[in-house]
């Protein structure tokens, strides 16, 4: 195989750095698509506000089938590509995809026959069932749309082009933007939608999505082949292997988030409207982090493919420097801007304060987070989703909740957030210390496939 994107002769921070800018804008391009939904969708009162805040645990976990799903493909398409075997990593790609949309046909079915009483459970009045209706009915029928793009862009980063999934994002977030307005209110003889309307955008912009993403796969990449019997059962096996712990890691994530969550309501409202506009600017804190991950494991895979594990920890250790000095950039830049970001965020006196401390005391710890991040990446690209799964767990379960619970002990609100800048800098080093491990470890192992 052409090494044409450097992933195996390539100098290794230059191959980062091309990877990973075009991540930050295709990552950039979904956080805008659900912020230019959530403004339109906030034009229509709160009611509607309110019911499509309740479908996001939802959505996020249909969305967390092809996530872990993506994950499987990407590192089982690197691999065969690392040892130049093209056609068996097109079969697996056309399988991976195969079994992304069966399950998540499978869990809309499930969902569109359980909105309502689902969604009771979840705490939502009867007043916001019908928009929440209205909504998930069209949400759930064309979300199959949105699988093939997402699990397609995994395959397509496995070739090391982060470029094209980029633009597909973006093209998918600006088909989005133009069509909100237009079905949401309606204009001429087109209809106002409402909710609907957010969903049908939606909808739309993820078909474009599809079609930009098949034509990639199919014409240029050669990554889509036709099923194989023989094969399908055993490729369907590996995928799941590392999709399924990863699938489950995505989800630990919203779980401790409202853990924590409810550890603030007990601190008051303006806790929990302090630590909500923190994971807004939070997120776009770490876009880079996130950005480098998808970068990273294609590139360890591939080398692993190839038999080259030491190339593979280098670009690891790099990438957990890179977090640790980027990060504390970004925390030097934030103790200037911190007030004036608080003051956008809310007009109250005490959220501006709760958040000004979190914004002055969490992102130090960034950089461990970072390093946390780097290696959930890398124990995927060596086939060791599991160990991913249990770090994650507990750098959420067994440090940071108790951490932040211990905290809120000693002095309320900004104890909590002092505890879970510790237990992110405990998280970092604990990562850092297990790298090292694992890299001497696989100098003893013959490196397995």
């Amino acid at each position: 195989m052409k090494d044409k994107h450097g992933l195996l002769s390539g100098p290794i921070d230059q191959t980062l750095k091309n990877m990973t800018i075009p991540m930050v804008f295709g990552l950039v391009a979904i956080l805008a698509f659900n912020l230019v939904d959530t403004f339109f969708i906030s034009l229509l009162g709160t009611e509607a506000l309110a019911a499509v805040s309740f479908t996001f645990p939802i959505t996020f976990a249909v969305n967390c089938i092809t996530m872990g799903i993506g994950v499987g493909i990407s590192t089982g398409v690197a691999r065969l590509l690392g040892r130049s075997a093209q056609i068996d990593a097109a079969r697996l790609s056309g399988h991976g995809l195969m079994l992304a949309v069966i399950l998540v046909i499978a869990a809309s079915a499930l969902g569109l026959a359980t909105i309502n009483p689902l969604f009771r459970m979840l705490g939502a009045h009867e007043n916001l069932l019908p928009l929440i209706h209205d909504y998930m009915s069209v949400w759930y029928l064309t979300i199959p749309l949105l699988v093939i793009p997402m699990a397609g862009n995994s395959a397509i980063r496995a070739t090391g082009d982060t470029k094209t999934p980029a633009k597909i994002m973006i093209v998918a977030g600006f088909i989005n933007g133009l069509l909100d307005p237009l079905l949401i209110f309606g204009l001429g003889p087109i209809p106002a939608l409402g909710v609907k309307g957010a969903a049908i955008a939606s909808a739309i912009s993820w078909a474009g999505a599809l079609v930009c993403s098949l034509y990639v796969l199919i014409k240029r990449e050669k990554l889509l082949a036709w099923p194989s019997p023989t094969k399908i059962a055993q490729d369907w096996r590996d995928i799941l292997a590392i999709g399924t712990p990863a699938a489950l890691s995505n989800a630990l994530n919203p779980i401790s988030g409202a853990i924590l969550m409810a550890m603030l309501a007990a601190q008051g409202t303006a806790a929990v409207a302090a630590y909500g506009a923190a994971q807004r600017v939070e997120s776009l804190l770490l876009i880079v982090m996130m950005a480098l991950t998808s970068a990273l494991t294609p590139l360890m895979a591939q080398n692993f493919g190839a038999n080259n594990p030491t190339r593979s920890f280098e670009a690891l250790f790099r990438a957990m420097r890179f977090s640790i000095l980027f990060q504390f950039i970004v925390f030097l830049a934030m103790v200037p801007l911190s007030v004036p970001i608080a003051a956008i965020f809310s007009q109250e006196p005490a959220v501006q304060n709760k958040l000004w401390h979190y914004l002055i005391v969490v992102p130090v710890s960034y950089g461990m987070q970072g390093v946390m991040m780097m290696l959930v990446s890398a124990l995927n690209a060596m086939k060791k989703p599991v160990h991913a799964f249990i770090m994650n767990l507990i750098r959420l379960f067994v440090l940071l909740l108790p951490m932040a619970w211990l905290g809120s002990l000693i002095d309320g609100t900004e104890g909590m957030f002092i505890g879970i800048a510790v237990a992110n800098g405990i998280t970092g080093i604990s990562a850092y210390l297990y790298a090292v491990t694992l890299r001497k470890q696989m100098k003893l192992e013959p490196l397995n496939h």
